[in-house]
């Protein structure tokens, strides 16, 4: 699994975007914007940290593992 974990800055242009399942009530959300080479994560609560970035394939696979 190809995985590296780092920090984005408010620069980076990225369209971040939440499941429409979220709802608005805020809480324990997870929060995902997508480039060709890369899928990014980060926790809603904290837009400035650290983020999660994914090949592809490794979110694909993430995706399929937990709607089985």
């Amino acid at each position: 699994m190809n995985t590296a974990a780092r920090q984005h800055s408010s620069s980076d242009n990225l369209a971040w975007f939440k499941s429409s399942y979220s709802g608005s009530q805020g809480g324990d959300c997870l929060e995902v914007a997508t480039t060709p080479a890369t899928v990014h994560v980060r926790d809603s609560k904290s837009p400035t940290g650290p983020t999660l970035a994914l090949s592809p394939s490794t979110w694909r696979e993430f995706v399929h593992r937990l709607c089985r």
